[in-house]
Parts: C-alpha cells; sequence; structure tokens
C-alpha cells in the first residue's frame, strides 16, 4: 500500500504496535503510527507521560484482549520512541465500532480489535487528509453472547429495537387483542412474555413485555402512540 499515511493500532501489552512502527517506520518515518487503548484499562498513556511503567486501576472491558495490568519495561520505551500517540477509547465507542464492522464490513470483529476503528468514527484520531489510513483489525475471539448483546443494544439505541411494557386484563382474548393492535403499527413482534410478579398489579391483571423491531424512532414513536390511543398503559425498558 505504498499511499498509506496513517496506521492505527490496538495496544495492549504493545508488542504488535510496537512492532508494527518499527517495521513502517523504518522504511516510510513520514507514515504515523497511533496506538488505541480502551479508556477502562488504559495504563499506556500516563505512562508515557511520566517514562515508566504506571499500573492500571481496572482491566474490566470488553476489548478484554487488550487488558493488561501494566505496560512493559521494553515495549514502553519503543512505543516511546517509535509510536506518533497512544489514544484511548471509551466502551461504547468500541461496542460501536464493533456492530459497524459486523454491518457494513461484514466482518466479525473482537472488541480489543475494533478499538481503532473506534478511534476513528469517535474522533480520537482523524483520517490523513492525504494517503490511506489503515486501522488494524487485530482479533475475531469474540464470544457470541457478547456480540449479540451488543448488536441488540446497537438496535435500541438506533430506535430499531423497542422493548416495552403494558398490561392487560388476565382474561382469554386480550392478549390476542394487544398483539392485533401492534401489528397494525407494521412493527414486527420478536418476543412476548407475561409478567405476573414484581409490579404492582390487580389480581385480575397481568404485564405484558414486548420485544418489537421497527423501522426507526419515528416508527417506534408511532407505535407507542397507537398503544396509549387503545388504552394500553405503555412504558420502555432498556
Amino acid at each position: 500500500m505504498p499511499d498509506r499515511a496513517k496506521i492505527v493500532v490496538p495496544v495492549g501489552g504493545g508488542g504488535l504496535c510496537s512492532g508494527v512502527a518499527i517495521a513502517v517506520k523504518s522504511a516510510r518515518p513520514d507514515v504515523e503510527v497511533i496506538g488505541v487503548q480502551a479508556a477502562a484499562c488504559a495504563p499506556y498513556p500516563e505512562s508515557l507521560r511520566r517514562g515508566e511503567p504506571v499500573p492500571a486501576s481496572s482491566v474490566l472491558t470488553i476489548a478484554d484482549g487488550i487488558a493488561i495490568k501494566r505496560p512493559g519495561e521494553l515495549t514502553l520505551g519503543l512505543l516511546a520512541e517509535w509510536a506518533d500517540d497512544v489514544v484511548v477509547v471509551e466502551e461504547d465507542a468500541t461496542a460501536e465500532a464493533m456492530v459497524v464492522l459486523m454491518e457494513r464490513c461484514k466482518l466479525v470483529v473482537e472488541g480489543a480489535g475494533a478499538v481503532g476503528v473506534a478511534a476513528l468514527l469517535g474522533g480520537q484520531i482523524r483520517a490523513a487528509d492525504t494517503g490511506t489510513t489503515v486501522a488494524v483489525l487485530s482479533g475475531g475471539n469474540v464470544d457470541p453472547g457478547l456480540l449479540a448483546a451488543v448488536a441488540r443494544r446497537h438496535e435500541t439505541e438506533a430506535g430499531r429495537r423497542l422493548v416495552l411494557l403494558t398490561r392487560v386484563p388476565d382474561r382469554p382474548g386480550n392478549l390476542a387483542r394487544l398483539l392485533d393492535c401492534v401489528a397494525s403499527t407494521g412493527a414486527n413482534i420478536v418476543d412476548v412474555a407475561h409478567v405476573r410478579e414484581g409490579l404492582d398489579l390487580h389480581v385480575r391483571e397481568t404485564a405484558i413485555e414486548l420485544v418489537l423491531e421497527t423501522r426507526g424512532p419515528d416508527h417506534a414513536d408511532r407505535v407507542m402512540a397507537m398503544l396509549r390511543d387503545e388504552g394500553y398503559p405503555t412504558q420502555t425498558l432498556h
């Protein structure tokens, strides 16, 4: 890639980023190499500032593949010499990057591998004005349950997944009438559950939790308005 101008690399222990920086800058010193850590476990920025390894206060992050307790003496020195910068990204940004890569690029990337894309999407790193910016995607070893949870969360935040709670008299036919009302709005019913405990319900009443797929925030608002107009007290759940 002769026009590469900037390379964004996830940083855990620092071996990958320092290795990339040494290899690339030895041939092309003008190419920027920037490392990225998860904010929840990011000992490198402070360690680089002090010039000595500083332990992380936490290692709890969805980017567990780059969660380290402290930088190594060797890699800290190498990144200080060869990398142009090390930035951090928040958990929400990493999760969003995982979904973007899955939806738009058809790539399954673990949190540790997606932090570079998260930094580019979030503005912590600007793409090069000229030439190609490269984001290293270093790992697809993501737990399917976590990936599904991240995707569901994204759908909810984008307004395409609506989880709501309402209540109906606990008599035959009332659930069917509720579902007919939902169907008339064009929303797709993903899941239905009766909730009879833990809520302030009349003895002859049941709560219904609905998981719906909608076309977006405006459609979700219309679904909620329709249910309320039809007499169903409704609240959204997150």
